[in-house]
């Protein structure tokens, strides 16, 4: 695997094995957690542990996620990077909706800075809605302006994008800099392979979501039988196969259990062969 443990993300140097705080929320991430001890443990274990990088949103509850982050995690320590996301809000019935206006993305923003209780925020990705777990073409210079023009306003440090393709991170590219891409992406998933490299040349990190989304029960299998063979979970090796993938990579798997934190962490120490990547990507490679 490669050495490189850090990559650049805005202004700061963080440690590509990271944290998503959606797990945090309530089932289908929408009201309180069911223990809420248990979520301000996980995030001070994630701390403790060395990660500097938490991915959230306050369309995650809403409002909850974020609240829990500042209860258990301020005042924030030196050096940790939390990342936000806004572009959609969550109906009564728990359904996430776009909130794509000028009017829409400025609440958002208000929004995370008084749950995080921050001042300015770190990253903030526009959230494409598109086909949900997939991008679509479409023209976003206009909501990028809004953030650009927060950002002017020192209410946001860095912007990225979230849900978009490689035509609309030049678009946003245009108008401010983009310093994350975070895209469903995976051993089976891999429609974005030419923008991690088009991002890497860049330096420009790349940010997967949903690192075993999507695979049928005969790649769960096979990527089962891998893991097996090397004494990790299938967890592991999936997350092990993304850093060795592109140094630009960063990983924000999510979970509100510590003991789950912990198997998440040690897939950065997982060595995987050249033999044993060419399998990984052989189950990519034969998807249906």
């Amino acid at each position: 695997m490669t050495n490189l443990t850090s990559f650049r993300l805005g202004d700061r140097t963080v440690n590509r094995m990271g944290y998503g705080a959606m797990q945090l929320a309530g089932p289908g991430v929408f009201g309180p957690p069911k223990d809420r001890d248990a979520a301000l443990a996980v995030l001070r274990a994630a701390i403790a542990s060395g990660i500097d990088h938490i991915d959230t949103s306050d369309f995650y509850g809403p409002h909850v996620t974020n609240q829990i982050i500042r209860e258990a995690l301020h005042p924030y320590p030196e050096g940790l990077t939390i990342v936000t996301k806004v572009g959609a809000v969550r109906g009564a019935d728990a359904s996430w909706l776009p909130a794509f206006s000028a009017a829409e993305l400025t609440q958002a923003v208000h929004d995370n800075l008084r749950n995080l209780g921050l001042e300015t925020l770190d990253v903030v990705n526009l959230r494409v809605m598109g086909q949900i777990h997939g991008p679509s073409e479409g023209p976003i210079a206009e909501q990028v302006a809004v953030l650009a023009d927060l950002q002017r306003q020192g209410l946001i440090r860095h912007l990225g994008l979230s849900n978009v393709t490689s035509t609309q991170v030049a678009e946003a590219q245009a108008i401010a800099p983009v310093v994350c891409v975070q895209n469903q992406y995976n051993l089976v998933h891999r429609e974005d392979d030419a923008l991690v490299d088009e991002l890497a040349a860049q330096g420009i990190a790349y940010v997967p979501f949903f690192p075993l989304g999507g695979f049928s029960p005969l790649q769960s299998s096979a990527l089962s039988d891998v893991a097996a063979r090397l004494g990790a979970t299938p967890m592991q090796v999936a997350l092990a196969w993304l850093l060795r993938r592109s140094p630009n990579i960063l990983l924000i798997p999510g979970t509100s259990s510590t003991g789950h934190l912990r198997e998440n962490l040690a897939a950065a120490d997982l060595v995987l062969s050249d033999d044993v990547v060419a399998e990984l990507d052989r189950i990519g490679t034969n998807a249906a």
